[in-house]
């Protein structure tokens, strides 16, 4: 069985304020840093032998906290990690997104429309499946388990359409387990 901790970055500025992020490259604030240190520390037992990251700064930021308090090499970067692009939502909260976007904003939360210029859920879904099951592949059966940092929103999609129920927003910092074997995959929060 090859396992593998995927994990939420840390907390942004945007974060912070409900800012939609996307593609947007913000960086971690000090919480961030502090949850990066705290989730590294968590794991500090779990026998890690490699970190992969999104190429965002806020997720290969946790990821190189997380690698250099375990003591392994700096994350190894996946793009295809990244969150899912939001279009003309990004930058705003949920409020302004509603507002500015009210049609758009309906079909988004009844999860029947995708907002102008994001990428459609297939897609992200598809992405981070992609880039998860190279990351599996990647990592013989017999070491330990790797942590991968990604992003809540295309985490969520990813999780929801894997096992078919719904999944609360996911907070900075958490961790769910992805277990991949003959069998197929399976994942639950840690």
């Amino acid at each position: 069985m090859r396992s593998i901790f995927l994990a939420r970055h840390g907390e942004t500025a945007w974060n912070a304020l409900g800012r939609l992020q996307g593609h947007t490259d913000i960086p971690l604030n000090d919480t961030g840093r502090e949850q990066a240190r705290a989730l590294a520390a968590g794991l500090g037992d779990a026998g890690v032998v490699a970190v992969w990251a999104s190429d965002l700064a806020r997720a290969r930021d946790t990821g190189a906290i997380i690698a250099a308090v375990l003591g392994l090499a700096a994350p190894t970067i996946e793009p295809e990690l990244r969150e899912r692009r939001f279009g003309v939502f990004e930058g705003l909260t949920r409020g302004e997104c509603e507002a500015q976007h009210p049609a758009a904003w309906r079909d988004w939360v009844a999860q029947v429309g995708t907002p102008p210029g994001a990428e459609p859920r297939p897609d992200a879904i598809a992405r981070l499946g992609r880039a998860l099951a190279r990351i599996a592949a990647a990592t013989a059966a017999g070491d330990g388990p790797v942590v991968v940092v990604s992003h809540g929103g295309v985490m969520r999609l990813w999780l929801m359409d894997l096992i078919s129920t719904p999944v609360p927003l996911i907070a900075n910092g958490a961790i769910y387990v992805v277990d991949h074997d003959a069998a197929g995959i399976r994942a639950r929060a840690r």
